[in-house]
């Protein structure tokens, strides 16, 4: 019998880190118990209204792009490296490093280099290169626009989400989650309603070798470049659903499969914005910290509308917010674990 999960411990594919800010140059280490070099760190100064700063080991540490904006890439001296268990930051940027102020990171691990050309392997029609982890069903791939509808190499199994930024031009984010389907996407810098079109996806799903882009130019121009996030959903270490609030504050139970680290969720309809919530910032339930990746402000700090227990299975909402619970709304999420319920030995977790 296979085993309920393949990943025992998630801190070596995905760890959050709360750090104080010094203006001076630091080298931040991570907390878990694994050691993890990052490939991807997103970036949120929780007490000001600074833009969140995501950077990748595919674009460089100079390369910023930011969640809450359209525009494209910047070179910036703002991240210094992606350490062996964390990364180094210089003096000079407040929103990474601003004196005595909380800064929250969160860390994923992809790590094995990826290249793919389409026309030796015949694998999609656009090539792409990037850094993969199978086990964490996680890629971080960068590809060139073409003139048509084409397919692109991810490295992993059958993506579950898959979030594209134009590198090179300021585009609307465009991410695609398979709880809404092929047709349809949602805009990452945004709180609008999820949009019904054929010029992102092509109405494809993405399959266990590529995702499809149409002409769009946010997904797929000729002459622009672009970086995708692509997330495999995982057992007992990720999850990409849908649930439908009902505006309690006895909410929707979800399950997950796992005590979950960190959740993002994003309602279907207008005025939903992208809440994010982690163990790091929010050690007990109930957990009222939130961030809005859409927006540059600053946390909302244990505010009752967005309460939310993290269970040893999944997670309760707890909160009455239009963000997260509207009666009758639907909403999307994405879940990584802290620990699988049930590990490969058969070892259920503990709940907070």
């Amino acid at each position: 019998m296979a085993s309920y999960t393949t990943i025992d411990n998630p801190e070596l594919y995905f760890q959050s880190k709360n750090y104080v800010g010094s203006s001076s140059a630091q080298s931040i280490t991570l907390d878990g118990s694994e050691d993890m070099q990052p490939d991807f760190i997103w970036f949120k100064n929780r007490a000001t209204s600074s833009r969140h700063q995501l950077y990748d080991s595919v674009r460089g540490a100079t390369k910023l792009i930011n969640s809450d904006s359209s525009d494209g890439e910047q070179t910036v001296s703002y991240f210094t490296s992606f350490d062996s268990d964390g990364f180094t930051i210089p003096s000079g940027s407040s929103a990474l490093n601003g004196g005595s102020q909380n800064i929250i990171a969160w860390n994923w691990k992809a790590g094995t280099s990826f290249s793919n050309d389409a026309s030796a392997t015949s694998v999609g029609t656009i090539d792409s290169t990037g850094s993969v982890s199978t086990t964490a069903g996680f890629s971080i791939i960068s590809y060139s626009g073409a003139s048509s509808t084409g397919t692109v190499a991810h490295g992993i199994g059958t993506p579950k989400m898959i979030i594209v930024k134009s590198r090179s031009h300021a585009k609307d984010w465009t991410v695609y989650h398979s709880a809404l389907g092929n047709t349809k996407w949602i805009e990452l810098n945004s709180n609008g309603a999820s949009q019904t079109n054929s010029n992102r996806w092509n109405n494809t799903s993405p399959t266990s070798s590529v995702f499809t882009v149409a002409t769009d130019s946010s997904v797929n121009a000729s002459g622009y470049t672009y970086i995708a996030y692509c997330f495999q959903e995982i057992r007992g270490f990720s999850k990409f659903g849908l649930y439908v609030g009902n505006g309690s504050t006895n909410g929707t139970q979800v399950h997950c499969g796992f005590k979950p680290s960190w959740i993002m969720v994003k309602g279907r309809d207008s005025n939903r914005w992208w809440s994010m919530q982690d163990k790091e910032r929010s050690p007990f339930n109930l957990m009222g910290d939130v961030l809005f990746a859409n927006t540059n402000g600053a946390e909302e700090t244990n505010n009752s509308n967005y309460y939310i227990d993290f269970l040893s299975n999944g997670f309760k909402i707890r909160g009455s917010s239009e963000f997260n619970n509207n009666n009758g709304d639907v909403y999307t999420f994405m879940a990584f674990a802290e620990a699988p319920f049930v590990n490969s030995k058969g070892v259920p977790c503990n709940a907070r």
